[in-house]
C-alpha cells in the first residue's frame, strides 16, 4: 500500500526544533529533559503519545496504535537523550542549532542528536504518521517506547520494562537506535557486542607525598597501576586475563571467508581515524577483530598531575566489549582475580565493577525480521547487496527486551557509523531522510506479512 511521505525539508524543520532542546542525560536537568520528552510525545499525538514520569530517572515517552486485530505487534524503541557537546571550540556550528551544510561534499544537517538518536527516531515516525493520516491505518500494531537515559547506560529502563511488561508485549522490537556500518551500501546488523566495565584502583599512602622527601621510600600507585595495566595484554595484544575468552567461539574458515569477502581497506580505516596504522590482537584482521573478537580497553587513567608529588591513589577505567557467549559477570570476576594476583608491594589494588553489564546479542540471519528488513532495504537500494554486519558497540536494551518480553530486536537505523556520533560536529546525511522513510514504510508492510503474531 503506497503512502505519500512528507518532504525531507519537513522532517528537517521538525528535527531543528527537537535538536534545539539540549537533552543531555549526563547532566539530566529535569526541566530540559521533560521539555524534550514533551516535544516527542506531542509529535506522537496521532498514537496517543504521552509522557510517563513514574520512573526514578528521566521520563519515558510512550505511545501506541493498536487497531489491527490479529496482526503482529512491533515495539519501536529509541531515545531522546544526547551526549554532552564536548569542546565547543571544536564545533563548526552551535551544537544545539541544527545547521544545514556539507561534509566531504555531501548535503548534511549538523547538530547534537541529529544522528544519535533524534534524527533516526523522526525518520521512523514520519512514514507511520503519514500512513495513518493517508489511509487511516497501519498494516500492523505498533507500540512506542522512547527513553531519556540511553546515553548513561539506561539505569532505570530495566525496572520500567519489567513493571510494564504486559503493556509492552510484542512480537518484535525495532530499534531506531544503532547505525549502519558505512554509507557505501545498506546493511543490517545481526549482532552487537556486550559490555562489562570496571575501575582498577591502587592506593598506598594516606595522602599525596612530596616526591623528593618521600621518593624511593614508599610505593607509587601510578607506577604500580602502570604495571597492572601492562599485564592486561600479552606481547601479541591478546588479553592475558585467565578465562577471559570463555564463551568466545573460534572463527570458522567459513566465517573468515565471509568477512574477507567484505570490501575493506586497512589503510583507509587507519587514515579515517588519524592513526599511522591499525593494531590489535595478532592473527586476526582488523574486521575480524572488530566484528568477532572481544576487547579489553583502558579508556581512562588518573593519577597525580604535573607537580612534584607521589600520588596516594591511581585509577584506570577498563571497558571490555564481549562477544558470543561470554558471561559479563564471569569476565568481571576474572578481571578482579587477575588484578589481585599482580604484585603490589607497599600498595593495595581493588576492582570496582560498574553496574549495567550486558551480554552480547545476536539474531539469526533467517529470522523473519531480517528477511523483512532485507526486502525493505532492497526496495530502496535496488541493485545493491544488503551487507550483514556486526555492531561493535553495545545496546543494552536488546538483552532486556529478549529476557522480559521474549522478543528479538531488529536494528533499523538510518544513522551511519561515520557521522561523528558522540563527537563534535555530529551530522546526518540529508539523503538518509527520504531513504529511511521509504525503507520504514516498506518494512511495516514486510513485517505485517512475515511476522506471526503470538497467540
Amino acid at each position: 500500500m503506497s503512502v505519500a511521505l512528507p518532504a525531507a525539508d519537513d522532517v528537517i524543520a521538525a528535527l531543528a526544533e527537537y535538536v534545539s532542546i539540549p537533552s543531555v542525560s549526563a547532566v539530566s536537568d529535569p526541566t530540559t529533559m521533560r521539555a524534550a520528552a514533551d516535544w516527542l510525545a506531542g509529535h506522537l499525538g496521532w498514537a496517543n503519545g504521552r509522557v510517563d514520569d513514574t520512573t526514578a530517572g528521566n521520563p519515558i515517552v510512550r505511545g501506541e496504535w493498536h487497531q489491527a486485530p490479529g496482526a503482529p505487534t512491533v515495539l519501536v524503541y529509541g531515545h531522546y537523550d544526547v551526549q554532552p557537546p564536548g569542546s565547543l571550540d571544536e564545533w563548526a556550528t552551535p551544537p544545539y542549532e541544527l545547521t544545514r551544510g556539507t561534509h566531504d561534499g555531501e548535503d548534511v544537517v549538523r547538530g547534537r542528536g541529529s544522528t544519535d538518536d533524534k534524527g533516526p527516531v523522526l525518520i521512523a515516525l514520519a512514514p507511520m504518521r503519514a500512513h495513518v493520516e493517508g489511509h487511516g491505518a497501519l498494516p500492523l500494531n505498533v507500540t512506542f517506547l522512547f527513553e531519556g537515559e540511553e546515553e548513561i547506560g539506561s539505569p532505570h529502563l530495566s525496572a520500567y520494562v519489567r513493571d510494564h511488561a504486559d503493556e509492552l508485549a510484542c512480537d518484535l522490537v525495532v530499534s531506531a537506535d544503532g547505525a549502519m556500518w558505512r554509507p557505501t551500501e545498506p546493511s543490517i546488523a545481526l549482532a552487537s557486542k556486550g559490555m562489562a566495565s570496571a575501575t582498577i584502583e591502587v592506593t598506598a599512602a594516606g595522602q599525596d607525598l612530596h616526591s623528593g622527601r618521600y621518593g624511593g621510600t614508599v610505593a607509587n600507585p601510578a607506577v604500580v597501576l602502570a604495571r597492572i595495566v601492562a599485564s592486561l595484554h600479552d606481547k601479541d595484544a591478546r588479553v592475558a586475563i585467565d578465562r577471559f575468552y570463555d564463551g568466545v567461539r573460534e572463527l570458522t574458515p567459513q566465517r573468515r571467508a565471509e568477512i574477507a569477502a567484505v570490501e575493506f581497506s586497512e589503510e583507509d580505516w587507519a587514515t579515517s581515524v588519524g592513526a599511522p596504522d591499525t593494531a590489535g590482537e595478532a592473527g586476526y584482521s582488523t574486521l575480524e577483530r572488530l566484528w568477532e573478537r572481544p576487547t579489553c580497553e583502558v579508556t581512562g587513567l588518573d593519577a597525580g598531575g604535573k607537580y612534584s608529588v607521589i600520588p596516594h591513589i591511581a585509577s584506570a577505567h577498563v571497558a571490555m566489549r564481549l562477544v558470543h557467549e561470554q558471561d559479563p559477570a564471569a569476565v568481571l570476576a576474572a578481571l578482579e582475580k587477575h588484578v589481585l594476583a599482580q604484585p603490589t608491594p607497599g600498595a593495595q589494588a581493588r576492582v570496582l565493577p560498574d553496574a549495567g553489564a550486558v551480554p552480547a546479542y545476536s539474531v539469526e540471519p533467517e529470522h523473519p525480521a531480517i528477511r523483512a528488513a532485507t526486502a525493505a532495504l532492497a526496495s530502496v537500494y535496488p541493485g545493491q547487496d544488503v551487507l550483514p554486519c556486526v555492531i561493535a558497540g553495545t545496546l543494552p536494551c536488546t538483552a532486556l527486551f529478549e529476557a522480559v518480553l521474549g522478543a528479538k530486536t531488529l536494528f533499523f537505523s538510518f544513522s551511519t557509523s561515520d557521522e561523528l556520533l558522540h563527537a563534535p560536529n555530529e551530522y546526518l546525511r540529508v539523503s538518509r531522510i527520504d531513504e529511511g522513510m521509504r525503507a520504514w514504510a516498506a518494512l511495516l508492510e514486510q513485517l505485517a506479512i512475515g511476522l506471526v503474531a503470538k497467540s
